[in-house]
């Protein structure tokens, strides 16, 4: 059965990050309402590309405009099945607005699927919904996670964890695992013939 799914973005969200689970998640089926506080359908969003090039962190570079397909104001988040935190810039300063916090601690306490990747953790962790539960984020986010109270996965950058209905990985490489994770979460299951 098709879910309804909330996607919360922002300025400089990570491109890959945003893009591939929206269209992924389209093509299986769900419904996902990309929103942005202060921004409304039809609005888009700067994103840049982060790039791992042997640096001690990664790379930033411009990427796409990504259009938001739902308004931010006014949502229900009881209405929706499931969250998406893509990572990147965003997460950093989307932590900073109260009803962005109350969205993310709603699907914690319904007890409702979450995915969220890479800097995603720093708003799970900004909204306190960590304390006991088992996160994977780009490392530079583990101290974080651990001052949440979580304890940090350290996986591979190509893997993903799942605690519950948290579904979390380290950066985009991920996307296999962790969208294969939150489907399973989700009950989705996709047949081959």
């Amino acid at each position: 059965m098709a879910k309804k799914l909330l996607m919360l973005v922002g300025d400089y969200v990570e491109d890959y990050e945003v893009m591939v689970p929206f269209q992924a998640l389209l093509a299986v089926g769900h419904s996902v309402h990309a929103v942005c506080p202060d921004k409304k359908a039809g609005d888009s969003v700067a994103t840049a590309i982060h790039d791992f090039e042997g640096a001690q962190t990664y790379s930033e570079k411009p990427g796409h405009r990504f259009t938001l397909n739902h308004d931010f104001d006014g949502l229900d988040p009881a209405a929706y099945d499931g969250l998406v935190v893509p990572g990147g810039r965003a997460p950093e300063y989307l932590r900073m607005n109260p009803r962005v916090l109350e969205i993310v601690q709603h699907f914690h306490q319904a007890n409702k699927p979450i995915a969220a990747i890479c800097h995603g953790a720093q708003l799970l962790a900004a909204a306190g919904i960590l304390q006991g539960k088992t996160c994977s984020a780009y490392p530079a986010c583990a101290a974080e996670v651990r001052l949440a109270g979580g304890t940090y996965a350290e996986i591979g950058i190509d893997q993903a964890h799942t605690d519950g209905k948290l579904v979390t990985a380290p950066a985009w490489p991920a996307h296999p695992a962790w969208i294969a994770q939150f489907l399973a979460v989700l009950g989705t299951t996709i047949q081959h013939t």
